[in-house]
C-alpha cells in the first residue's frame, strides 16, 4: 500500500511540473499573435516635428564634407531694381515716311539689312511729284527766257548810251532803254526765285526732275534697317511711315524711375543694368538726361542714359536697372550654401563639438536678406561669432530630414 501511495505522489508531482512549463508557452503564443506588439512610434517623429538638434559622427561629417566656421560681419548696401528698355538713339535714327500721296513701286531693303548713306530704300510714283517736277521744268524754261530778255535789254541800254553820247537819239529813247533793262532784270530775278522754290519742293518730295512722278527715298546715314512697313503696290498717304534706319552702335537706355527713387539719378552718373537674354552679364550706361518732373499717370521719372557700346545689345530689349543705395553698415554675412530650407523655412546649423569626435548641430531659423557674390546677408537669427556650418550644409539638412522619419523601438 505504501508503494501505491508513493507512485501517486510521483505522478502528481510530474503533472504539476508539466502545467508550469505550458503556462509561459501560452503567454508567448499570445504575445506572438501581434507582430507589432512590443514596438512603439516616437511621438515627435509621428507628428513630423523637427528635433532641435542632431548628432553626427566623425565618419558622417567626413563623408558629407561638413565644415563650419564663425559668422563674419560685412558692409552691405541696398540695391533696388528699376525697369528699363533699350531703345534706338533718336539722334541717330531716321524714320522715313511718304513725302506725298502715291503708290509704292519697290522696296529695296528688309529689316536687319545694313545700308550706307545715300542708298535707295523705297521708290514711289506720285501725282504730286509729277506736278513738282513739271513746276521745276517750267521754272527753268522761264528763267532761260527771262535771262535772254535781260541780256537783250542790257545790250539795248548800252547801245542807247553810246548813241546818246553822240547825240544820235533823243533822251527819251535812252530813258526807255534803261527802263526796259530794269524790268528785264526784275523779271529774271522773279523767274530765278520761282525756280528755286520749285526745286526745293521737288527736293522735299525726293523727286528726280528727269523722272515721271517718281519719288526716291534714300538712307540719310549709314546704319541698319530697324523696321519696314512699306509694301510694294500699296497706295499710302503723305506722312505714312515706310522705313526706320538706325545706327546700331548708338543705343539709349530708357528708365522709368518710381517716385521713391526719383532723386537717385543725376546727369553724368553711371548705372548698371542686366537684360533677360544675357542674365550672367552686367552692362553699364551713362545718364544723359533726367526728366524735369514726374509723369502724372504713372508717377515715374523719365531717365535717359547712353549705353556703352556692346554688339550683343539690341533695340527693344527689356532691362533691369540696378540702383545702389546707401551702405547699411556691418551685418552678418554667410555663404549661400549655409542657408538651407527645412519644411519651407530658411535655417542655418550651429555646430558644437561632443565627445568621441561627434558633433551636435542645432537648427536656427533665420531671415535672409540681399544676396551678392555668393554670400547672403542674415537680417535676423545669428550674430557675429556664432559657429555655423559653411560647407556641406546639405548633409546636415538631410540628417534633420531623416530624423523625422518614423523610428521603431522594440
Amino acid at each position: 500500500m505504501s508503494k501505491l501511495k508513493w507512485l501517486g505522489i510521483v505522478a502528481a508531482t510530474i503533472a504539476l511540473a508539466g502545467c508550469g512549463k505550458n503556462e509561459p508557452a501560452e503567454k508567448k503564443k499570445e504575445a506572438g499573435d501581434d507582430p507589432m506588439a512590443g514596438m512603439k512610434m516616437d511621438s515627435d517623429s509621428a507628428k513630423g516635428k523637427l528635433p532641435p538638434t542632431v548628432i553626427m559622427t566623425a565618419a558622417q561629417i567626413e563623408h558629407g564634407g561638413v565644415k563650419w566656421g564663425p559668422v563674419s560681419l560685412g558692409a552691405t548696401s541696398q540695391v533696388a531694381t528699376v525697369p528699363g528698355e533699350i531703345t534706338p538713339n533718336e539722334d541717330r535714327t531716321a524714320r522715313l515716311g511718304a513725302p506725298a500721296r502715291g503708290r509704292i513701286v519697290s522696296v529695296a531693303v528688309r529689316p536687319g539689312d545694313s545700308v550706307r548713306e545715300g542708298q535707295v530704300l523705297v521708290t514711289m510714283q506720285s501725282p504730286d511729284a509729277g506736278m513738282a517736277q513739271s513746276d521745276v521744268a517750267k521754272a527753268a524754261a522761264e528763267v532761260t527766257s527771262r535771262r535772254a530778255e535781260a541780256q537783250y535789254a542790257a545790250s539795248a541800254r548800252a547801245r542807247a548810251e553810246r548813241l546818246l553820247a553822240l547825240k544820235a537819239i533823243p533822251r527819251q529813247d535812252y530813258d526807255r532803254a534803261v527802263s526796259d533793262d530794269e524790268r528785264a532784270k526784275a523779271a529774271l530775278a522773279q523767274a530765278e526765285a520761282e525756280a528755286t522754290r520749285a526745286r526745293a519742293t521737288s527736293g522735299q518730295l525726293s523727286a528726280d526732275a528727269n523722272s515721271n512722278g517718281e519719288i526716291v527715298l534714300r538712307a540719310p546715314h549709314s546704319g541698319v534697317v530697324l523696321a519696314r512697313t512699306a509694301v510694294p503696290g500699296t497706295v499710302v498717304e503723305a506722312g505714312a511711315p515706310l522705313v526706320i534706319v538706325t545706327d546700331p552702335a548708338s543705343l539709349w537706355l530708357a528708365i522709368n524711375a518710381p517716385e521713391a527713387l526719383s532723386t537717385v539719378f543725376h546727369r553724368g552718373d553711371r548705372v548698371r543694368f542686366v537684360v533677360t537674354a544675357l542674365p550672367a552679364d552686367t552692362f553699364s550706361a551713362r545718364v544723359a538726361g533726367v526728366g524735369a518732373g514726374l509723369e502724372l499717370e504713372t508717377r515715374t521719372l523719365s531717365v535717359r542714359a547712353d549705353v556703352d557700346r556692346d554688339v550683343r545689345l539690341k533695340p527693344q530689349m527689356l532691362a533691369t536697372v540696378l540702383v545702389g543705395g546707401a551702405r547699411n553698415g556691418q551685418q552678418p554675412m554667410v555663404p549661400d550654401e549655409a542657408v538651407q530650407l527645412l519644411q519651407g523655412k530658411p535655417f542655418v546649423f550651429l555646430a558644437r563639438a561632443k565627445e568621441k569626435g561627434d558633433t551636435e548641430f542645432e537648427r536656427r531659423e533665420v531671415v535672409p536678406g540681399a544676396r551678392a557674390n555668393g554670400t547672403v546677408v542674415i537680417q535676423r537669427g545669428v550674430a557675429a561669432g556664432d559657429v555655423i556650418v559653411i560647407g556641406g550644409a546639405f548633409a546636415v539638412k538631410t540628417a534633420f530630414e531623416k530624423s523625422i522619419m518614423p523610428k521603431m523601438e522594440m
